[in-house]
């Protein structure tokens, strides 16, 4: 178990129970405390070019038919690569949440229904794998790709861009059909279900919209929220630079849940459009060029209560939710596996009740399971391969949470804050460690010679000169750790990139989160801790 032992801010970062964060040891967050650092993670979403796309007004009508009529509004908002990172650094794929110094918090399915606009109930997104390209484009777009614009089972993006963006004004029924399908597709990789590829959309995906009503059927929202909480799960491991998945909907979420990274827009916010990811389009205005992971993940390790909003939708005008939205928002609490293809993960809305305006309990345990991967060869129909999978989906109507008026959340924080990773960065750094352990040594080595030996037992003067020969290694020579020696470099590179943003350092006016990044008083987080009775933010009244 990890420990700093020595002075007033001894932290011991969790969890001092591991029967929840059991793969702890794999956890990117190890490294971190270690002091290696991996930087910001490469963030793979392509919204720039999805206005270059023109839809005649007969494709839009197939769009909304298909369930993207909401999706394919969805503003180009520029990602904030260290924002994502730092909460890629408290994602837990144990439990798929994030675990904050305020309890876990997570992406629901309400959060997808309200800031995406997707289905979040219907019929599980599910077919046949396919490992080449060439048949089924031609069979649902009218033309192959070649093997210059495939990958396995994936097809380029820029094909689909070349070939499909502009339908003839005269278009056959069946030519609309088929530049709708490739605009879909394209929307689906471009957004929600993105790769690592940067640039690729597995075709498996096509054939769900042979028919635009019954596409229109599935839980597309759901099969989103599946990805994003398998490339979170993928992206903690500590070898990865890569992210991918919807992006936009991570970053948003954190948005109107956390205030820290909130941009400031050069506009007024935009609040009576839905999708409600509309809210943060716009130019940032205020600064953000020095906002790094370190600064974002300092600020996320000293979060407070008073910089969560449970409820972020509450005072939203429900005019604007559509009534198919409003209709199955109840799914939002629904406890169950999340499906998209081979891709199965557990919504666990049980650990994060105060986002539905619920008192906190002790969740049940979550039992480890092997995410499996199933659709490696082509034409496997994963209907015949995922029966539980599938059974628990068809059943989550049955398993939606509900409040525990009795929950003591007072009982919830003092068994949260023994299972969780309570911060992530060194409140000292190893460096500043080293340094105060040489300390220790030359006060250890000055103390012993400063004792007299008359009247020693033999036994007891050789134990004190044991003891000055190692505080004499440690302590009597100018010891240089190897993070200590990495400074100097780390100041060169922090100096290049200033000079690369501009004319030196410049203060944030108006910053909430001011100082996170450049305080040199460490002492502030000594003795973190977080005060539950301020953690009653909001509850569902009892009348």
């Amino acid at each position: 178990m990890e420990e700093i032992r020595k002075g007033p801010c001894a932290v011991d970062p969790g969890p001092l129970d591991r029967s929840v964060l059991y793969d702890q040891g794999k956890h990117v967050s190890s490294d971190v405390w270690d002091g290696k650092e991996r930087g910001a993670l490469r963030c793979h979403e392509h919204t720039t070019k999805l206005g270059e796309w023109i839809l005649t007004p007969e494709q839009i009508v197939l769009v909304e038919k298909a369930g993207f009529g909401y999706l394919r509004k969805m503003p180009a908002i520029g990602l904030d690569n260290p924002l994502i990172s730092a909460l890629v650094e408290r994602w837990r794929k144990e439990t798929n949440t994030f675990h904050f110094t305020v309890g876990e918090m997570t992406v629901t399915l309400e959060d997808v229904a309200y800031l995406l606009g997707l289905p979040i109930d219907g019929k599980p997104v599910i077919g046949i794998t396919h490992t080449s390209c060439d048949t089924v484009c031609e069979k649902y777009l009218g033309k192959a790709p070649g093997s210059a614009h495939t990958s396995g089972g994936m097809v380029k993006l820029s094909w689909l861009k070349s070939f499909f963006s502009h339908c003839p004004q005269d278009a056959s029924v069946e030519e609309i059909e088929r530049h709708t399908r490739a605009y879909l597709l394209y929307v689906l990789g471009s957004t929600i279900f993105s790769t690592t590829t940067g640039n690729k959309v597995p075709i498996m995906y096509l054939p769900l919209f042979n028919n635009f009503d019954d596409a229109g059927k599935y839980a597309w929202g759901a099969a989103a929220l599946a990805v994003l909480y398998r490339t979170l799960g993928k992206a903690i491991v500590k070898s990865k630079k890569t992210i991918c998945g919807s992006l936009t909907l991570l970053q948003c979420w954190s948005y109107y849940h956390l205030n820290i990274g909130r941009p400031t827009l050069n506009r007024d916010p935009i609040q009576d459009h839905f999708p409600i990811v509309f809210r943060w389009k716009g130019k940032p205005s205020g600064p953000t060029k020095n906002r790094d992971v370190v600064f974002y993940r300092k600020a996320l390790d000293s979060l407070k209560p008073s910089d969560v909003e449970w409820l972020p939708y509450k005072s939203i005008d429900t005019r604007i939710i559509p009534q198919e939205i409003t209709s199955t928002l109840v799914f939002g609490r629904s406890q169950t596996m999340l499906i998209c293809f081979d891709l199965a993960e557990r919504h666990h809305p049980n650990r994060v009740l105060r986002q539905y305006g619920m008192r906190q309990s002790i969740p049940e345990d979550v039992a480890q399971w092997e995410r499996k991967s199933r659709g490696a060869a082509g034409g496997v129909d994963l209907s015949n391969k995922m029966g539980s999978e599938l059974r628990e989906w068809a059943d989550r109507a049955l398993h939606i949470v509900e409040a525990d008026d009795n929950a003591d959340e007072n009982e919830y924080m003092a068994w949260y804050l023994r299972i969780t990773r309570k911060i992530v960065g060194r409140p000292i750094s190893l460096s500043s460690e080293c340094k105060r352990m040489i300390g220790g040594a030359r006060e250890i080595l000055g103390l012993a010679h400063s004792l007299p030996f008359e009247g020693l037992q033999p036994e007891q003067t050789d134990i004190i000169f044991e003891i000055m020969s190692i505080a004499d290694q440690v302590g009597g020579h100018n010891v240089v750790s190897p993070i200590a020696e990495a400074e100097p470099e780390k100041k060169i590179r922090q100096k290049e990139r200033v000079r690369r943003n501009g004319a030196g350092k410049r203060k944030r006016v108006n910053d909430p989160r001011e100082g996170y990044g450049a305080s040199k008083d460490e002492s502030q987080y000594c003795g973190m801790g977080v005060e539950v009775d301020q953690l009653h933010l909001h509850h569902v009244d009892d009348g």
